[in-house]
């Protein structure tokens, strides 16, 4: 069984892991929009080349991150533990004389 750090760790990790990968995720929008107008103005451009470079990377990096989430999904232990559970009503209490 997993420790509580090493739970809280995990899930730090993938709360982290989303929000890098919807960084990487706009990155390569952007790189792609990018390099889709830089090819329709000027192809085999200089431009266009690094906008394809720039794209390929954010690519890459968008897939390493969705690995690493995936996998730390696998593992169960990103499952969050609900210690604040809601307490259920046990019906009005009525005081008897």
């Amino acid at each position: 069984m997993a420790s509580t750090t090493d739970r809280i760790m995990s899930l730090r990790a993938v709360r982290q892991l989303r929000r890098v990968r919807t960084f990487y995720a706009v990155g390569a929008l952007m790189w792609a929009a990018s390099t889709a107008w830089t090819g329709w103005q000027s192809p085999e451009s200089r431009q266009m080349w690094v906008s394809v470079l720039l794209l390929a990377i954010f690519t890459g990096l968008l897939l390493t991150a969705s690995l690493w989430l995936q996998r730390l999904q696998s593992t169960g232990s990103a499952v969050p533990a609900h210690h604040a559970a809601p307490r259920r009503a046990a019906g009005p209490h009525h005081a008897h004389a």
